[in-house]
């Protein structure tokens, strides 16, 4: 933030301040400090409410607004931990899978209660989500 401010950069401090803020709220209504994996979900929650706003401006042709929001998902993402690879993800969603032992799609929780704390921040969830799914039912 406060290299944001000496630059006088005013749209990245703006969304610092939105990810502080954000953060600070959270602790406020847990009544305890966050630890890492729960700042990286807090982030994470922001960058999936940045891809939907700019689906709805893009479909409503409102180009200002969601490139706002494109520079606040850019800016968020710099915050996450590196991206796991589609074929990391593949190998940890087959290693869970054989974790599990799952008997069919009904078992998906099992697997992803499994990959979540493995993935999170990592991937993204729904794609983590609908290879589970996929493998699970094919």
């Amino acid at each position: 933030m406060k290299t944001a401010m000496r630059a006088k950069d005013a749209p990245r401090l703006s969304a610092v301040r939105l990810i502080l803020a954000a953060i600070k709220q959270r602790d406020v209504d847990e009544r305890k400090e966050l630890a890492d994996a729960d700042e990286l979900s807090v982030i994470e929650k922001m960058i999936k409410q940045r891809r939907e706003s700019i689906a709805q401006y893009e479909q409503a042709s409102r180009k200002d607004l969601a490139d706002v929001e494109k520079f606040e998902l850019q800016l968020l993402s710099g915050y996450l931990p590196q991206q796991m690879g589609d074929a990391e993800v593949s190998q940890a969603v087959e290693a869970a899978i054989a974790e599990a032992k799952p008997t069919g799609i009904k078992d998906m929780g099992k697997v992803m209660a499994l990959l979540k704390p493995r993935l999170a921040g990592k991937a993204d969830m729904g794609k983590v989500s609908n290879l589970v799914k996929n493998k699970l039912s094919g």
